[in-house]
């Protein structure tokens, strides 16, 4: 379930400053509050309340009702020296899964689920606000915390943007993490350039001419329009992408006929497609169209194609992800610690802010197979080792100092 990366028997927290260590339970409290009363992107109205009461309690000031749920919280340092800002960006919804597991914080919401750790990353905000407002004689600058809804989809940070979460003032550069059940527990991954993929998106339906399963001459075979179609553009990567760059297609969904002995007049198909390099934007549209049109032609069909593109490529800025490796260093020592090739093909809209300010997204090590917290994000046994927690602060706020010193 978990890479292949050895598992650390232990983790030395010993980096990690006392005043953060300290925080670790009440991280672990405000994880297992959010994790069992997960919501939907654009829906976390109970998950932005504890998060809204939480920064006013500690007075920290803070803006609500941003691209609906979404929050912002301002940190000013009282250290003179720069007047820069750096932003962090932790998204708060879930997923429509069913929890199976048997937990005492168990989601409380009937098809709904904290499956891919955004409860941890929200708890993670929440400590490195309290810690940094607690210690602005520490720090100059400006820290901005961006709670982000929306994340799985259809994407919040967009219509964070647009609402000026990057504006008044100005944000310089942008962080975020996000913990992985790909890593063990212990390291960090992280690298300049494409970290994550970038995804399009299309549905088609193959509309034929259905008929009797012993008259295939009277019928246009929507089925075998459509299997040729998923076939053919699979030669789309082997064919006309350079091996050197990355890229796949996957068709999740194919849906044709209702019984055995009749042609089926229409399939439909579902698909992804993902790549690193920011150059194919409009590419795969064009070709995906060819392939289909170039088909239905050939067996008289026609073909209803919707296209459009979710999420950009997310691509770190090579000084943030030094900035931001050079802290890791600093606080993890494990036999694997820092790992560069943590690329995966999965998607993020946190490409959307590294689009307008540069930045440094990267994965915290959560998996640890010894306490059975190691199934893949999206399952829906998914947990996490939480002693990252108090590792993701201590990153968190070093950084800051670093960004700002």
């Amino acid at each position: 379930m978990v890479s292949t990366f050895p598992t650390p028997s232990s983790v030395d927290l010993s980096r990690v400053r006392l005043s953060i260590r300290s925080l670790q339970p009440q991280l672990v409290e405000w994880r297992r509050r959010l994790h069992q009363q997960p919501e939907l992107g654009f829906k976390e109205k109970l998950t932005a309340e504890f998060v809204s009461r939480k920064l006013q309690e500690w007075g920290i000031e803070h803006q609500t009702g941003i691209a609906q749920t979404g929050i912002v919280a301002i940190i000013k340092g009282n250290k003179l020296g720069t007047d820069k800002v750096l932003a962090i960006r932790a998204d708060m919804d879930a997923l429509p899964i069913q929890e199976l597991n048997e937990v005492p914080y168990k989601s409380q919401h009937d098809g709904v689920m904290h499956a891919c750790g955004h409860d941890g990353h929200t708890a993670i905000a929440l400590g490195t606000a309290y810690y940094l407002h607690q210690h602005r004689q520490d720090f100059a600058g400006t820290v901005k915390i961006i709670f982000q809804p929306a994340e799985e989809s259809p994407g919040g940070a967009k219509p964070m943007i647009e609402a000026g979460v990057l504006k008044n003032p100005d944000v310089d550069a942008i962080i975020g993490l996000h913990l992985w059940n790909n890593l063990p527990l212990g390291t960090v991954g992280v690298r300049a350039g494409a970290l994550m993929a970038a995804v399009e998106c299309f549905n088609c339906t193959v509309l034929g001419k259905g008929g009797h399963g012993a008259l295939p001459h009277q019928t246009i075979d929507s089925v075998v329009v459509a299997a040729q179609i998923v076939n053919a553009l699979q030669t789309i990567v082997a064919r006309n992408i350079n091996p050197i760059d990355s890229a796949v297609v996957t068709v999740g969904e194919l849906h044709a006929g209702t019984k055995r002995n009749v042609i089926a007049d229409t399939a439909r198909m579902s698909a992804t497609i993902r790549y690193f390099n920011p150059s194919f934007a409009g590419f795969f549209h064009q070709r995906v169209e060819q392939i289909i049109a170039g088909i239905c032609q050939s067996h008289g069909a026609n073909y209803d194609l919707e296209y459009w593109s979710l999420y950009p490529p997310v691509i770190n800025d090579a000084s943030m992800a030094e900035l931001v490796r050079s802290v890791a260093e600093e606080v993890v020592e494990t036999p694997v610690g820092i790992v560069p090739e943590c690329q995966t093909m999965a998607a993020e809209d946190m490409s959307f802010f590294l689009q307008e300010v540069p930045g440094c997204y990267f994965f915290l090590g959560s998996a640890n197979p010894d306490k059975d917290l190691a199934y893949p994000h999206h399952h829906p046994r998914f947990d996490f080792d939480e002693t990252a927690l108090a590792i993701g602060v201590e990153i968190f706020v070093r950084s800051v100092e670093k960004f700002f010193s």
